[in-house]
């Protein structure tokens, strides 16, 4: 199936368990992998006719900003509710939410989950 792929979008939120997380805020990153049948569009050039990646980019902005989740797997099924709901051409979604900066005591790169959701997730 084909799919609309946005990586490393970066967003300054305020999600986690603790406090200080809520206080200090915090960078998420986030990758998408959103499916759906482009040949439509790709046949007539016609936008109405695909997902336009800028109105993923600004659902996926508004969930991470003015919404506060403890875990990052809430915020993640959020996103992919809201997706496979607001846009009807998507079939599937796979979201990853990469969180950098957790206060856990080691040096790590991120820690991240990783979801994959279909419509009839939702129905």
């Amino acid at each position: 199936m084909d799919r609309i792929i946005l990586r490393d979008l970066a967003f300054f939120a305020y999600h986690g368990v603790f406090e200080e997380e809520a206080t200090l805020g915090q960078r998420f990153y986030f990758d998408l992998d959103c499916y759906l049948d482009m040949r439509p569009a790709g046949q007539s050039d016609d936008e109405t006719k695909t997902v336009r990646y800028d109105f993923i980019v600004k659902r996926l902005a508004d969930i991470v900003q003015n919404q506060r989740f403890k875990l990052i797997e809430a915020l993640a099924e959020a996103v992919a509710k809201d997706l496979l709901t607001q846009f009807p051409q998507l079939q599937q979604v796979r979201i990853k939410v990469r969180k950098p900066e957790a206060p856990i005591p080691a040096i790590i790169k991120d820690i991240a989950v990783e979801i994959t959701r279909d419509r009839k997730d939702y129905a």
